[in-house]
């Protein structure tokens, strides 16, 4: 699988908000999308700032359209997924299931949660 780099938080959450968005998308559009998602707006600058670098970093392909800019995700958010799953399940658990499981479970995963998780693995959904 091709690397794809971690993101710090911050533009993480600007990530799933222009996921969220229909594409190009503007910076209004993901900041209705930010507020949406999480019940706050994000200052102006800290959100141009956050689309600023994922450009820079390949994540995010930045357009001109007039007087503003239009915003495409380069990554789709099931890529980064997949990528950052593989990260935890290999670098941090070592490939261990065991200590996959116990993470999960640590982490708030509930019974029914683990329930449906079996379920899915049994009808090969994942």
């Amino acid at each position: 699988m091709t690397a794809i780099r971690r993101l710090p938080d911050g533009e993480l959450e600007v990530m799933q908000a222009l996921w969220d968005c229909a594409v190009p998308a503007s910076r209004g559009e993901i900041e209705e999308h930010f507020q949406k998602r999480f019940q706050r707006r994000p200052a102006m600058t800290t959100l141009l700032t956050h689309l600023t670098r994922l450009g820079e970093k390949g994540f995010v392909r930045i357009e001109k359209e007039g007087r503003q800019n239009r915003y495409t995700p380069l990554v789709s958010r099931e890529s980064y997924l997949a990528r950052q799953g593989q990260y935890f399940v290999q670098d941090v658990c070592q490939g261990n299931m065991g200590i996959l499981a116990a993470a999960l479970s640590a982490g708030g995963l509930t019974q029914k949660d683990l329930m449906e998780l079996h379920r899915l693995l049994e009808e090969g959904e994942l």
